[in-house]
């Protein structure tokens, strides 16, 4: 007999019929009538499914003391109408087989609320808790939906490489990548001969995959990336992650307006999705973790996205007599703060600002003709701030140039970027989400290292 899943058990299951069902005890309780409840749970599910276990039941007697929290268990039961509140069929057991015990005075997942901080210390085990259980099935949910929008939309996915020797965004905050004796070579020579390392050059870990896949897509059309990223910046807040994903879909032949109505359409296909599939978990969020998060992602996706020029942003907060801890300035990039008044309070509404200073934003993005602006857009959601960042791409050679320049990089080192304008240049877009802030967004978690299964921050790597 096959496994079935706890979820179609509960979801469809229907009395008298017979399943093979296997998972991890979260309960056991003993009738004084000689028979035991057990709740199972595979992951499958938020709730478990209670099993009735009869003393009679082969070998029952010989595993009873040993099915504790956590002990992993096989059974094979007939479905009947439960009697109890908030299920509708339990399982009535004909076999049982204990896989896997679980002490229980050192098993440290029992019956009780744990704080995610020590959650974090277990990584290995903190899945099997109804909260990483259901983040990790709203993790599944959003990574499907990304590649249904973008493949349903003609874009091809690509796989761009982990190990660059480009700064895509010129912050210098990367990984370096190398198989030399860095100790060795500081104690007989002052500096690194690259032509000895492994790839014959410095190379780090990428911080985005937006300059390759600007390759395909003045090749193919539009196309999309889905890969971990990596950034080497010192920041221990609940808003960063030094390993994280990134969605990055380019489209040649779209100006800024188009990018930004694609990223709106985007945003609000996976708010759709996961409530759509997801509602067991999504009202678990909305009652154990934060109690808008319902509200929030409703809103998100039928409610159409507010325009705003980033200078208009600035002369509102600045009218605002709100009291910021960061000053608000033109030529300053917004801090989460700020972000949040504008979509929180002023427009109460996602908003897309769109023409940020240049001396802010990175070399690629399009100048905007007064000289000041670029054609950026960051697209910001409320509990969050920005979740996207995107823009319209610099297509003319000569000023191109001119901002790598200006930036305090060598054009020569981008030479295979530059010659995707020497060759058939055409107007394009594209944009980047970190995975993450949008698991952040719907789940309504208030640190980012519980929205990814193993987080990588400054001198954390365990697991």
């Amino acid at each position: 007999m096959k496994r079935t899943r706890i979820a179609h058990v509960l979801a469809e299951g229907q009395p008298g019929e017979t399943h093979q069902v296997c998972g991890w005890v979260r309960t056991r309780r003993d009738s004084k009538q000689g028979f035991s409840f057990i709740e199972l749970n595979d992951g499958s599910s938020m709730q478990g499914l209670q099993i009735v276990v009869d003393a009679d039941v082969p070998g029952f007697e010989e595993i009873h003391k040993l099915i504790t929290t956590g002990a992993s268990l096989r059974l094979v039961g007939k479905l009947q109408e439960s009697p109890g509140k908030g299920q509708r069929v339990e399982m009535v057991a004909s076999e049982i087989e204990l896989y896997g015990t679980a002490d229980a005075d050192t098993y440290p997942l029992q019956k009780k609320r744990h704080s995610f901080e020590f959650l974090r210390e277990i990584a290995h085990l903190r899945p099997r808790t109804n909260t990483f259980g259901a983040i990790t099935r709203v993790r599944n949910i959003l990574s499907a939906g990304i590649h249904e929008f973008f493949q349903t939309r003609g874009f091809q996915y690509i796989q761009t490489p982990v190990i660059t020797t480009s700064d895509c965004e010129g912050a210098g905050e990367m990984f370096q990548v190398t198989t030399l004796n860095l100790e060795r070579i500081a104690q007989i020579q002052t500096e690194i001969d690259f032509n000895q390392d492994f790839f014959g050059r410095k190379a780090s870990l990428t911080v985005s995959g937006q300059l390759e896949a600007e390759i395909f897509a003045c090749a193919i059309g539009e196309c999309y990336t889905f890969g971990p990223t990596f950034r080497a910046e010192n920041s221990n807040t609940t808003r960063h992650l030094a390993e994280f994903w990134m969605i990055e879909p380019e489209m040649p032949f779209y100006d800024l307006n188009d990018n930004m109505e694609l990223a709106e359409e985007f945003i609000q296909f996976l708010m759709k999705a996961v409530l759509e599939k997801a509602p067991d978990d999504m009202q678990f969020f909305n009652d154990r973790i934060e109690n808008t998060v319902l509200e929030t992602v409703k809103q998100i996706a039928e409610t159409p996205f507010e325009r705003v020029p980033y200078t208009e942003a600035i002369e509102i907060l600045t009218s605002s007599g709100e009291k910021f801890e960061y000053p608000v300035k033109w030529g300053n990039d917004l801090q989460s703060e700020h972000e949040r008044f504008l979509t929180e309070k002023h427009f109460k509404k996602p908003i897309i600002l769109f023409d940020y200073p240049r001396t802010i934003k990175p070399f690629y993005m399009r100048c905007n003709d007064d000289g000041k602006t670029v054609r950026a857009m960051d697209v910001l959601v409320p509990r969050i701030g920005e979740i996207i960042g995107g823009s319209q791409r610099e297509e003319r050679l000569d000023v191109l140039e001119n901002r790598m320049r200006e930036c305090d990089l060598n054009p020569d080192d981008y030479w295979w970027y530059l010659d995707l304008r020497r060759f058939g240049t055409v107007p394009h877009s594209g944009f980047g989400l970190g995975f993450e802030r949008i698991v952040q967004l719907v789940t309504g978690m208030q640190n980012i290292r519980d929205c990814i299964p193993f987080p990588r921050t400054p001198k954390n790597a365990a697991f």
